[in-house]
Order: C-alpha cells, then structure tokens, then sequence
C-alpha cells in the first residue's frame, strides 16, 4: 500500500489516497490506524487520513480522519491543511476547494506557487457554544446554556478543579487560560499527561473532548499547549487553536485576529462576521510503500 507521510506544525499524518479506489476497508480502518500510528512499531503518526470521494455534489472532496487511538474524528485542523496540499498537488488543481467532513463544510483555500501550495486558508466555519453542541452535561446548566470560565472537579493529586471554556469548531474543545487558575505552561507540561487525560475524559464530556492550555501574552498573541482527544499531547492543533482564539476573544481577552504559538509553530486565526478562518503551511515529507503494518 501506497502513502504519504505529511505534517503542519509537527503534527504528522499518514495520508492515503482512496479518491479512485478504497485501499484500507471500511471495518478495518480504526484499527488500521491505531495499528500504523504506533511510534516505534509502525510508521508512527497522530492520525490517519483519508482522501475520498464525496457523498453528495455540494462538496469536491471527502475527508476522513482517524486517530492514534483508532477513533474517527470529525475535524481536524492541521489535518485538512496537509489534505488540501495532498489534492491540490496530487488529486484535483481546484482553489478554493470545497470539502466534506463529518463537522461539516470546510472550505480551503491555497496560496500556489507554481504548482506548489506554500499556505492554506481555511475557512472553519461559525462556532457553537451550548452545551449540547459539545457535549457536555454539567449539573445546574441546560442544554442550550453556555459553559464559559466555569468550574469543574478533578480527581488528580495537582489540580483539584480548574475553569474551562467550552465550544464545538466541528468537533469539541475545552479551554483553560492558566491565569484564571493560578498555574503556568510549565506546571501545564509537568502534569499534562495526568491533567490533560482526566479532563478529556471527564465524566462532564460523555463523548470525551480536545483540552488547550492558554496564556494570553498580549491582545493579538497566544501560546497554547494541547492534549488532543485520542492522540494525547501533540505539538499543534488546528481546530484547538481556532477553538482558543474564540473563546479568548468571546471572553475579552484577545482582538479578533491573533496569533497562536504552539510547539510546532504559530497559526493565525481571523475572526470574521462570516465565521472564523485559520492560516497555515503544511509540509509532505516522503512517499512510501507500506510492506508490513509492523506488528
């Protein structure tokens, strides 16, 4: 089997082209990816992508994504960046491209040089915040209430609750600004792995949710520091940075445009009447041929 090993900010995928023919089948392909993306054994990704026709004439092309964990996601931000630069390049020279995911309509469109995409703009679509859009079932709260700077327990040793923000940008996001909790993106990288893992699956969030760690240096500039839901940490997060720069705006504490720094690189996000849009490079790095899944 053919594919191609991609990445935006560090954040790496597997990329397989099942536009003209299905390569992987249809039961097979959770377990597929959480078989290839295990680092050392296999290949080693975040998560799988796969390129597909759509279901309908409203869209050019399909994307599906799944994750380290064997989970499909809905979205994935850095994720559809490496897939437009995948079909514009490789599949079908239309900008903007029209594509299909299970969040929704994404459109992307690229900067070409020559016949090489150097950024992607994508437009994420309008955010959602009630509860269940998320979701999330919290006591005292509705379904169609809001969740923003509320309070949550936790169970782990170094952070007994902590104030989050909630919003679906075509999947689910929980934000924490440090300085509303009393901690610093170091004590955030320390404990991450326990932290990050009991909120993603908090008894709250019944179909588990991204958590992003934010500290707003000024009005127009973020750094975020992400555990993705079924990924664990990862260096970047499309749809988690959007997702950040919309409830940091929403709450007053950045302008409609920032720019984000993860630990992969820095994204800009737009916030327009439309909707929000996310700017961005992606990288192919080799073609390869898969001999064995490894393990």
């Amino acid at each position: 089997m053919k594919f191609t090993k991609m990445h935006a900010l560090g954040n790496d995928y597997i990329v397989i082209n099942e536009f003209d023919e299905e390569k992987v089948k249809e039961e097979e392909k959770g377990n597929f990816a959480k078989k290839i993306c295990r680092r050392g054994f296999s290949v080693g990704a975040d998560g799988v992508i796969f390129i597909q026709k759509p279901t309908s004439n409203g869209y050019d092309i399909r994307f599906r994504i799944f994750n380290s964990d064997g989970s499909e996601a809905e979205m994935c931000g850095n994720g559809i960046r490496c897939f437009s630069k995948y079909v514009y390049e490789r599949v079908m020279k239309r900008n903007p491209l029209r594509v299909e995911t299970k969040g929704g309509l994404r459109i992307c469109e690229m900067e070409i040089e020559g016949d090489e995409v150097k950024k992607i703009k994508v437009y994420m679509g309008v955010p959602k915040f009630k509860l269940k859009d998320i979701p999330m079932v919290v006591d005292g709260y509705k379904e169609d209430d809001e969740f923003l700077n509320g309070e949550i327990e936790l169970k782990n040793p170094y952070l007994p609750k902590v104030k989050l923000s909630v919003v679906n940008v075509g999947n689910p996001h929980a934000v924490i600004f440090v300085e509303d909790n009393g901690i610093d993106l170091d004590f955030v990288r320390e404990h991450l792995d326990v932290i990050g893992k009991e909120i993603e699956c908090h008894e709250a969030f019944p179909e588990r949710i991204n958590v992003h760690f934010v500290k707003v240096l000024n009005p127009n500039f973020i750094r975020i520091v992400t555990w993705e839901r079924g990924a664990g940490y990862t260096t970047a997060c499309g749809t988690g940075t959007t997702a950040s720069v919309i409830i940091a705006h929403k709450l007053g504490k950045t302008s409609n445009r920032v720019l984000s720094h993860l630990d992969g690189g820095d994204l800009e996000i737009e916030i327009k009447d439309d909707g929000v849009y996310k700017i961005g490079d992606a990288v192919m790095v080799y073609d390869a041929k898969l001999i064995n899944i490894g393990w």
